[in-house]
């Protein structure tokens, strides 16, 4: 049988064909790359002018979800803020809200992509926060009290938030109106969070609750005292292990679960 002599030509195509898309594949990533770090707002751009405070070292990731209100909010030095984030004061742009900052976020804090924080009266979140991606803190809510009228049309009511210095605030949260965590709380994502809770708790559910408190006598009701899975020097030597080793700590866990 005769060979092909188109054969040769398609695989030359084929090979030309993968190698521009594997060259357009990364100049789209180069770029895009690129652009996620010159559309950053820092202490070093013109954006950070507009807000009533940006910190030494802060960051807020491109792209940025809708951020307004900016003479009325401040963010820490070293403070770094996910892409997606919203951070609003007031209901729309170019409103005057006021002589007093309404949304401030201490130094030291990362918060999670796609993260609200949707400010009207006040919202104060401490130094060395920490929030899981998709949060939801608001200081404002639609009553219900009119029962003729859609509750979208009701005239909200506000209520100050304060979260304390510390604190972790899990995937998918939401911090009502009103509510005040002191310092170390843990909060477990998906929790829908209203009320005062004390510092070094653990709460969760909706709506959420204290699941673990510490106090005088230690944590209640007590953490767990089984020993670690391995020791550090075990870890350190899974680590150069590769896939290999971290097959290995997983097994471990697995067994330690029970």
């Amino acid at each position: 049988m005769a060979p092909n002599p188109r054969a040769p030509r398609r695989t030359l195509a084929d090979r030309v064909r993968r190698r521009a898309r594997q060259g357009v594949h990364t100049a789209v990533h180069n770029a895009w790359g690129w652009v996620q770090r010159h559309g950053e707002i820092t202490p070093q751009t013109p954006g950070r002018r507009r807000f009533a405070y940006l910190g030494e070292g802060a960051c807020i990731g491109f792209p940025v979800g809708a951020v307004y209100g900016e003479p009325w909010i401040s963010i820490g030095d070293h403070t770094l803020v996910g892409t997606h984030v919203t951070i609003s004061a007031g209901f729309v742009p170019g409103l005057d809200l006021g002589p007093d900052v309404i949304v401030r976020i201490g130094g030291s804090c990362s918060i999670g992509r796609g993260t609200h924080i949707v400010g009207h009266q006040s919202i104060e979140i401490g130094d060395d926060v920490f929030t899981g991606p998709n949060v939801y803190i608001t200081d404002q809510n639609h009553t219900y009290g009119d029962l003729e009228t859609p509750i979208g049309r009701q005239w909200p009511e506000n209520n100050p938030v304060v979260i304390g210095d510390g604190c972790w605030i899990g995937t998918g949260a939401i911090i009502l109106p009103g509510t005040r965590l002191g310092r170390n709380v843990a909060v477990a994502g998906g929790a829908v969070v209203r009320g005062e809770f004390p510092d070094h708790a653990v709460i969760g559910g909706v709506p959420a609750k204290i699941l673990r408190s510490h106090g005088e006598g230690g944590w209640q009701p007590p953490l767990r005292t089984a020993g670690p899975v391995m020791s550090l020097d075990e870890l350190a030597a899974l680590s150069v292990d590769g896939i290999g080793g971290l097959q290995i700590l997983q097994d471990r866990l697995r067994e330690e679960a029970g």
